[in-house]
């Protein structure tokens, strides 16, 4: 689908019409300035993962100290409960 260059024109004059000869210079403003914001975003997240150190990069090998309950004890039956005969 190649759009030809009376196409286009047609195209700019119907926009024209949409949003108005004074709204259009305020919407290209916007998404220029829109445009610049989320390429310096980008360039900020690859400094900061350039940044990491290599230990960072992996995943957490440290231990963890804890203790391992059994699912499938009944934990919920206690002598001293109430609500259970």
């Amino acid at each position: 689908m190649n759009i030809s260059g009376w196409q286009w024109l047609i195209l700019l004059l119907i926009i024209l019409l949409l949003f108005g000869a004074t709204k259009l210079p305020r919407l290209a403003r916007s998404l220029g300035e829109s445009a610049r914001i989320f390429k310096s975003e980008v360039k900020t997240m690859r400094d900061e993962d350039s940044e990491k150190p290599e230990e960072e990069e992996g995943e957490d090998t440290r231990a963890v100290e804890g203790k391992v309950i059994d699912p499938t004890a009944d934990v919920h039956r206690g002598k001293n409960r109430k609500d259970q005969p």
